[in-house]
């Protein structure tokens, strides 16, 4: 009896996942061309490590709109400006939800942060409140002394460096003088000991790319094959742990002293104040805020402000060291705009043209973000004859634009910078080219904040110092080889040994 209920069970099993895949197969003909998925698994097995570079190569066999299943999730791969202008312009609206995934059911509080909540009122009130009360103009500006001090610490610390001839570890000062500034806004002072931010974050964002079976192939969830559930209750413990922390010492200072002046809260403060005498300004918010959702907000401004800023920093440093031309060149801008000042300002980046096209030519070959957050279908959709079936999600493969020849010629492996010169290619502009940020409703609200804290940094950086690599290794030896997660930093730390230009 016994064999023969399990011939029958292994029948209807075999005949389940045969109807699955006929039926995949034959919708796959009205979806965009793509990779023939195998049973259960789709194509998870073409990611490989670094999955924006093996998705690029796919493209390149199946065009810049390709479709992949990844276990029984059916995917979109957007790999060109011009694709990109589709889903993320012309029907911005559709495209505008995220996916529900593991990592921001345990690292965003169930999907209560800007980053990863699903579109609607709630992601609206959230997106505004974090624009009026961080990153708006007025409150950016309202910052700049402490940026200046923060600058300033940095640059006496890498003088003191430069007169012994010390090493220095590039990656951690950088990571350190950025997280100085966003604390300090966050929090309304430094980060200290207690707070291990830039590795929870590091190992956040590197937990949070990998591509989970567990969202995709949801019979395995329980068993936790990649170890990524348990990685994330740790993590998400160590964040939790630090966020009740601090709230619990401002809520502790609102019971012990007067309600501090407006202008004198810092961005806790002014979460705590939601349920307060503040709520007016943000009533719909202030209706839904507890505890969870002010955790998930501050993580958002955490990670966002701190891991792609540094990084970005980290990588502009990295081509400038591997290209001296081009270090040359900007030193020699920065010298006739700023002059002998001690210090680089913020009123000098407008006038540093070479500057902004360095960097515009460092986010078009080494995005901090290769593969941007994916969005999701919110309704049936046709694009250029393809239907896309509701719940479809949208990877856009940013990193595959800088190396479209079609779009940036020939000499796309390149590091020319000039290629910008006289070329009104902007990160929120029309022709899709350098969507660094994001771009359309997603797109990441702290821009400005972030191209502001990267100028500073780079800009007092090289103009103060020169930098050169340690034991003689020539700049065209520089690993340049990334770690891939949400966030794509270097693999390997960048050292250099500094000395002053002055």
């Amino acid at each position: 009896m016994y064999p023969t209920i399990l011939a029958v069970l292994l029948l209807v099993l075999t005949g389940l996942f045969s109807w699955r895949w006929l039926s995949t197969y034959l919708r796959r003909e009205t979806l965009p061309p793509g990779p023939v998925p195998l049973p259960v698994i789709g194509s998870l097995h073409l990611l490989g490590s670094l999955p924006h570079r093996s998705l690029h190569k796919l493209s390149q066999k199946y065009g810049p709109i390709m479709s992949i299943r990844l276990g029984s999730v059916q995917f979109v791969i957007v790999s060109s400006p011009d694709a990109a202008k589709l889903f993320l312009g012309t029907h911005d609206t559709v495209f505008a939800s995220r996916p529900q995934i593991q990592a921001a059911k345990y690292l965003s509080y169930d999907n209560k942060g800007m980053t990863f909540s699903e579109y609607g009122p709630y992601w609206r009130s959230v997106r505004k409140f974090c624009t009026v009360e961080l990153l708006s103009a007025t409150k950016i500006n309202g910052f700049a002394g402490m940026r200046r001090e923060e600058i300033g610490l940095m640059v006496e610390e890498m003088k003191a460096v430069a007169k012994v001839r010390k090493m220095v570890n590039l990656s951690e000062k950088v990571s350190s003088v950025i997280e100085g500034m966003v604390c300090r806004m966050l929090f309304g002072k430094k980060n200290d000991d207690r707070f291990a931010f830039k590795t929870v974050i590091d190992k956040s964002m590197e937990a949070t790319g990998i591509f989970n079976l567990a969202d995709y192939v949801p019979m395995l969830a329980p068993f936790d094959l990649q170890g990524l559930t348990k990685r994330f209750k740790s993590l998400s413990k160590e964040l939790d742990e630090m966020f009740e922390t601090l709230i619990d010492e401002h809520e502790r200072h609102y019971s012990t002293s007067e309600t501090p002046n407006r202008n004198q809260m810092d961005f806790i403060d002014i979460l705590l104040s939601l349920k307060q005498e503040y709520s007016n300004t943000h009533d719909e918010l202030s209706y839904t805020i507890n505890r969870s959702n002010m955790k998930a907000i501050l993580l958002d401004m955490v990670a966002g402000a701190i891991d792609t800023a540094k990084t970005s920093i980290e990588w502009i440093l990295s081509v400038l060291i591997k290209h001296p031309r081009v270090m040359k060149e900007l030193q020699k801008e920065l010298s006739t705009m700023v002059g002998d000042k001690p210090m680089v300002e913020e009123t000098d980046l407008t006038k540093l043209k070479y500057l902004h096209m360095v960097v515009k030519e460092t986010f078009r070959l080494y995005p901090v973000a290769p593969l941007l957050v994916p969005h999701q279908s919110m309704e049936d959709i046709t694009i250029n004859g393809y239907n896309i079936p509701k719940k479809t999600r949208i990877i856009v493969n940013y990193w595959a634009f800088g190396r479209d020849s079609k779009v940036w010629s020939d000499n796309w492996e390149e590091f020319i910078p000039e290629r910008f010169l006289d070329k009104e290619i902007d990160y929120r502009g029309p022709d899709f080219k350098l969507i660094q940020f994001g771009v359309g409703r997603r797109g990441c609200p702290g821009m400005n904040l972030g191209l502001l804290n990267i100028g500073l940094v780079v800009s007092n950086l090289v103009h103060l110092f020169d930098w050169e690599l340690p034991n003689d290794m020539s700049p065209s030896d520089l690993d340049m080889e990334e770690k891939f997660g949400l966030t794509t930093p270097r693999r390997m730390p960048l050292f250099a040994v500094p000395t002053c230009r002055t």
